[in-house]
């Protein structure tokens, strides 16, 4: 058993219930190599606050392997470089693990709104999404009454923040909106291609 965290200020709510319940659970946080340097920041404070280790995956793919014609990935096939650094190292996590805690929430987009509780996933492992009814008023809540502690870059206007380069400032009714601005693209692949399909 594991889980994995984006550490959004969301993703606190996930990590302090488990901090609650059994702080043996492993806990990763997907290092792709382009994160904020806020977002690194707030890996280590996270874990002081709660006590709890948050463990760091990466890619077996070197970013000197990652280039398109000498372009990074990013810029020009933004889903293989999701693959390579988002899905390849978790799912080789998922062959030496049973059940995989993601703290994913309905409300976040339609793929998502299409989810179960428990979702079959690659490998013979299971994905289980505690969260998934949760609504923002309750993840607000939670946090409140916890006094859970807030990604710094929301302060500045960020509400979905992922990679530097494929993330910008919330705008619209969507926060997601603001992922992958340009392109018909909406999930980085974790919440797609390592569910087995129904």
């Amino acid at each position: 058993m594991f889980a994995t965290t984006s550490l959004q200020s969301h993703s606190v709510v996930l990590i302090h219930i488990l901090s609650k319940i059994d702080k043996s659970i492993p806990i990763y946080f997907i290092n792709t190599g382009y994160h904020f340097p806020e977002t690194m920041k707030f890996r280590e404070f996270v874990s002081n606050e709660l006590g709890v280790e948050i463990q760091m995956l990466a890619s077996p793919v070197s970013k000197h392997l990652q280039k398109d014609r000498g372009n990074l990935l990013f810029t020009t096939d933004p889903d293989h470089c999701c693959y390579l650094n988002k899905i390849v190292p978790v799912d080789n996590l998922l062959m030496s693990m049973d059940v995989w805690i993601n703290g994913v929430r309905a409300v976040q987009n339609e793929n998502r709104k299409r989810l179960d509780v428990e979702e079959n996933a690659a490998h013979d492992s299971v994905r289980f999404h505690p969260l998934l009814d949760w609504t923002d008023k309750m993840v607000y809540d939670y946090m409140k009454e916890n006094n859970l502690p807030r990604h710094p870059l929301e302060a500045k206007g960020y509400i979905s923040i992922g990679c530097e380069p494929c993330t910008r400032k919330a705008f619209g009714d969507n926060s997601r909106d603001a992922r992958w601005f340009g392109l018909n693209k909406t999930e980085c692949g974790l919440n797609i291609d390592l569910i087995e399909k129904k």
